[in-house]
């Protein structure tokens, strides 16, 4: 009982953060799922800057700052309505793709498939939570569940849970998932091992969740059904979300950013933009970066690639086009995206340079370089990279990928207007974060196989979901009519 206020006081929070500047065009039925599957994620994000600040700050009344920041939020939330709603009209707008006739024996063996995939989940989580209580593997109780204890016991001391002398704790990760553990185990006395697990729990089923209403809005049901039994079926994705490890909650973030992306071009293909998305979008990218190293990686790549969408895709200009944007609102658009995610990048900085040591990854240039040059690695990246394509998923039989591609290739696929800003981003963003991540095993400090064997598989799942939502959000789908 003692932490159901804490709980509320997050999902709240949660809740009250997604809905700033939020002006969706759909039903409620279809939007709600959304709002709250990301203000969970939100809510989390929010009880671990908290919970960061307070200990920086040296206060002592945590309740009495969540509610400060929740009743901040809640103003917020009823200034930017005031602000932005008086003059906006709430629309419904069908799903891009044209509804076509499927048989209705397809539609209840899609929802029945489902139905029976998201109880396996949750029976195959709650096992496997059930038997390793404390996180399954070395990275749950020697780096993310470490820095949650010292955040927890360590009080004015908890610095050094982040010093040089335990390097193999990665003191540099950031810490949305220790803090938020942390803040739970202050409200509730004591360091409960069920914290980290149900934080977890939340975060792998949020995801399914998030994957499923984002694609109902933008495609309908039948993509809905299928994206979300892709990833349910992914034995890898139960398994790692279960571990307490960062790299579920970093998948969801990720999502998270590339679904309100598009949900934000849709509108504003459908209607008068609107920069509440993009807000959004920021927001949820800047989580991503305080969750893992590769998120800030992910970051990057984002408004990277927002960028090179915003100066080469000509589409968005189109006089054709009965709500084109011009080229200054898009800028500004860019400009919204980059200040919502200033905040948290300041935080990262300020941690990254007074809190931390300098990361192992940059700590011989002269090694760096004469990595850069070796072919070797750049072939041993290469292979494992194929190899990590087929075998990631822990798929039983056939590869989930290789399932994908089948369908892919049967079904076809057909750009959609609406969508073919966010979906370029998008999908560039993926691109050029798998080509980070290749860069960071360039110059790894680790064997080079040693890293590739023990981390390769869990970089692919941080982009796995996101993978499958742009999949479907592409491949063409048959729709039953209403």
């Amino acid at each position: 009982m003692a932490l159901v206020l804490p709980a509320l006081l997050c999902m709240a929070s949660g809740l009250a953060l997604v809905s700033i500047g939020w002006r969706r065009r759909v039903r409620l039925a279809a939007d709600l799922p959304l709002r709250a599957s990301i203000a969970v994620g939100y809510g989390i994000g929010v009880f671990s800057v908290v919970f960061f600040v307070a200990r920086v700050g040296g206060t002592i009344n945590l309740l009495a700052l969540d509610l400060l920041v929740l009743a901040a939020l809640l103003a917020v939330v009823f200034l930017a309505r005031n602000f932005l709603g008086r003059n906006s009209a709430v629309l419904t707008f069908p799903p891009v793709r044209e509804q076509l006739e499927r048989p209705l024996w397809l539609d209840r063996i899609l929802t029945a498939a489902c139905a029976i995939a998201l109880c396996a989940a949750i029976y195959s989580a709650v096992m496997r939570t059930l038997a390793h209580p404390y996180g399954d593997g070395w990275d749950a109780f020697a780096i993310w569940n470490l820095h949650a204890r010292f955040l927890f016991r360590a009080g004015t001391h908890w610095r050094d849970g982040f010093s040089a002398l335990i390097p193999w704790s990665h003191p540099d990760y950031p810490l949305l998932l220790p803090a938020a553990v942390a803040h739970f185990w202050t409200c509730l006395g004591h360091d409960d091992p069920r914290v980290p697990a149900v934080i977890s729990f939340l975060f792998t089923f949020s995801a399914v969740t998030l994957l499923f209403s984002a694609l109902s809005i933008l495609r309908g049901r039948t993509a809905a059904m299928m994206g979300a039994l892709a990833l349910l079926t992914t034995p890898f994705f139960v398994e790692q979300g279960t571990s307490q490890y960062a790299d579920v909650p970093l998948s969801f973030f990720v999502l998270a950013t590339v679904a309100i992306l598009c949900l934000h071009d849709y509108d504003s293909a459908n209607g008068p933009p609107s920069h509440g998305l993009l807000l959004q979008a920021g927001l949820a990218a800047g989580f991503a970066a305080w969750t893992k190293n590769e998120g800030l990686l992910f970051l990057c790549a984002i408004l990277v690639a927002r960028f090179l969408i915003l100066i080469c895709d000509k589409s968005r200009r189109d006089p054709s086009r009965p709500f084109a944007q011009t080229a200054s609102e898009n800028w500004i658009a860019l400009v919204v995206l980059v200040a919502s995610v200033a905040p948290v990048l300041i935080l990262i900085g300020w941690f990254k340079h007074s809190v931390v040591p300098a990361s192992e990854l940059f700590s011989d240039p002269a090694t760096t370089f004469h990595k850069l040059l070796d072919p070797k690695r750049y072939w041993a990246i290469l292979q494992w990279y194929a190899k990590g394509f087929l075998r990631f998923g822990h798929w039983l039989l056939i590869p989930g990928t290789l399932v994908l591609i089948g369908f892919y290739c049967a079904a076809g696929a057909k750009e959609s207007r609406e969508l073919a800003p966010g979906f370029r981003c998008a999908r560039l963003a993926l691109i050029l974060t798998l080509a980070g991540y290749f860069a960071v095993y360039l110059i790894t400090p680790y064997d080079i196989y040693w890293h590739l064997r023990f981390s390769l598989t869990r970089l692919l799942l941080q982009l796995w979901p996101s993978t499958i939502f742009l999949f479907f959000l592409a491949v063409e789908l048959p729709q039953r009519n209403a």
